[in-house]
């Protein structure tokens, strides 16, 4: 019979995030993608674990995007229930609360941004969207956005919009809503859809938006899942706290001209505490663990994890190996990933470490979308089996993770996922040789293995160069560091009353983020580098305004222009080639 000393414990972690995409702390949101992913992304793997009682994951969030989701349900409901616009440009064209626009340049920019979308996936299997799309083709060669023989939209009814606005949406619709009786009746209608179809939709997004917290939490209440955070602003910790934290994994990279970053560990300090405020407030628990943002390890960081009480975190297969090399280490256990599968203790520390296998999250994340859903799902499990039988009878003592964004692989996948997420979720519950758990039942592991040393580093490569070192990349951090320069003379001074000190406080951990640098260089596409390079910058602008400074003149100059074709857009990195 089999017992629980020949299952390997696995654990599946799903990792929430999206940057802070307003204006400032409270102004227009300049991107959609909390909404569009919470529609899509959060519902859906929500309700895949309501389906499936008997599996466990960890899910992280990051306060951040805990935060937009409750100002999107609020937002969406005073629209409802008061008529109060939205502070989001493409919500309010959809449910008519701005008129759609006249002007060639708009409605360009409108189609344009109806596009954003892997349209294998989820444009061309709706042949109404497909269709409507279909004429303004030539108008977006190589997809690109850059207004070429746009000149007859002026033309075209104000109805055509309103279908393809409509039709984005029910596309960027996850599996689980595309179930509800109102996206099923917009699907089949197809076209000329009118204001009554329009208020429905908003309402369909409001209510799932506004129960979704709910519903993890009631997840995390009844122990199916554990629930971890990230420090607030989804800084880069290890970068914060010290610059030369680089050098381990970047030795010969070039450094910002600023070569640390001021007050950077009492800032990590304020994100950590902040980040547990916030969680507190929306999961009334907390947390056990903690994903330090992109997974990013140095020793500083994890004497802050002590200092704050957490029982563990997690980071990359680089990390671990670049660590392990550091000491003496049996060659074999590495190459043969044996000793990824344990917990790590760092020196003295207490917190427990787990690190990630970089290939089969890539798995998860890059080749199973080309791939029959149910087929890749099969491969994962007896993966997992393979690793369990490898481990022979010491595989309950071990420990195989997975950890990947909960968002951003989906649109690749047929029908979001949702084959493959059920029919692994499915084979898991009951597997006689696998068995589900999070991260905060395995810490007393007994086969928790030593650290002698940390070579600090991301999930990304084992290294901190998706953030720091390219000349871009680096001026950036030159930017932030005088912004907080500023931060601190005009704070010493004491001319800042309460409440601007609070907004300009949040400002700047907003503009600490990790999202900025990452986007920064030559690997991602250019309109993306842009938005993104456009909104850090309005970000220390403002920053700049509530400090009651002027605005440097360097702020109006861009930062990066990108130019590369990223895989999966740039949201994702594959680790393993």
């Amino acid at each position: 019979m089999t017992t629980n000393t020949t299952r390997v414990n696995f654990t599946l972690c799903w990792h929430m995030h999206q940057p802070w995409y307003q204006q400032g702390i409270d102004g227009e949101y300049q991107l959609p993608w909390v909404y569009l992913h919470a529609i899509k992304d959060y519902a859906d793997m929500v309700a895949h674990l309501e389906a499936h009682p008997k599996m466990k994951v960890v899910v992280n969030f990051a306060p951040v995007l805990l935060e937009q989701i409750d100002d999107y349900a609020q937002q969406l409901g005073n629209w409802l229930h008061n008529g109060h616009k939205m502070q989001d440009p493409m919500l309010n064209l959809l449910a008519g609360a701005t008129e759609i626009p006249g002007n060639v340049h708009e409605r360009y920019r409108l189609l344009c941004d109806c596009q954003r979308a892997h349209a294998p996936k989820m444009i061309d299997p709706y042949p109404a969207f497909k269709s409507l799309l279909s004429p303004v083709k030539y108008m977006f060669p190589h997809h690109e956005c850059d207004e070429q023989g746009a000149e007859f939209l002026q033309y075209l009814d104000s109805q055509y919009f309103v279908d393809v606005l409509v039709w984005y949406h029910l596309a960027w619709l996850g599996h689980s809503l595309k179930q509800s009786a109102t996206a099923q009746r917009l699907i089949k209608k197809e076209a000329m859809f009118d204001q009554a179809d329009r208020h429905e939709l908003i309402k369909l997004f409001h209510d799932c938006i506004a129960e979704l917290i709910t519903r993890y939490r009631q997840l995390a209440e009844r122990g199916q899942i554990e629930l971890s955070m990230t420090p607030y602003g989804h800084p880069i910790i290890p970068l914060l706290n010290d610059m030369k934290n680089m050098r381990c994994a970047q030795p010969k990279d070039a450094m910002p001209e600023y070569r640390s970053y001021p007050g950077g560990a009492e800032r990590s300090r304020w994100h950590i505490q902040k980040g547990i405020d916030c969680f507190q407030h929306y999961f009334g628990i907390r947390p056990q663990g903690i994903w330090l943002s992109e997974g990013a390890i140095s020793e500083d960081a994890i004497a802050l994890i002590e200092e704050f009480d957490f029982k563990w975190t997690a980071s990359g297969e680089g990390v671990w190996r670049s660590s392990i090399h550091m000491a003496d280490h049996d060659p074999e256990v590495v190459h043969s990933k044996r000793a990824l599968f344990h917990s790590y203790q760092l020196k003295d520390y207490e917190p427990k470490i787990f690190f990630r296998d970089d290939g089969l999250s890539d798995l998860v994340g890059f080749e199973y979308s080309k791939r029959n859903s149910v087929e890749a799902a099969n491969d994962l499990v007896q993966n997992l089996v393979n690793i369990s039988d490898f481990l022979g009878d010491s595989a309950a003592r071990h420990v195989v993770s997975i950890i990947l964004d909960g968002e951003n692989a989906w649109e690749y996948y047929p029908h979001n996922g949702y084959h493959f997420l059920n029919h692994l979720y499915q084979q898991l519950s009951d597997h006689k040789r696998i068995r589900t758990a999070c991260f905060s039942e395995l810490i007393d592991l007994p086969m928790c293995h030593d650290l002698d040393a940390l070579c600090a580093g991301s999930w990304v490569y084992g290294s901190f160069s998706t953030w720091i070192g390219h000349e871009d990349k680096n001026r950036a951090w030159d930017l932030l560091s005088e912004a907080k320069m500023a931060f601190d003379t005009v704070i010493e001074q004491g001319i800042l009353d309460d409440e601007s000190l609070h907004k300009a406080t949040k400002q700047l951990a907003i503009c600490e983020g990790s999202d900025w640098f990452w986007w920064f260089g030559d690997a991602n596409p250019s309109g993306s580098v842009s938005e993104f390079d456009q909104l850090f910058r309005i970000q220390l602008k403002n920053l700049y305004e509530l400090l009651q400074l002027a605005v440097p003149a360097v702020l109006d100059e861009p930062v990066s222009v990108g130019g590369g074709s990223a895989e999966n857009a740039g949201t994702m990195v594959r680790n393993v080639g």
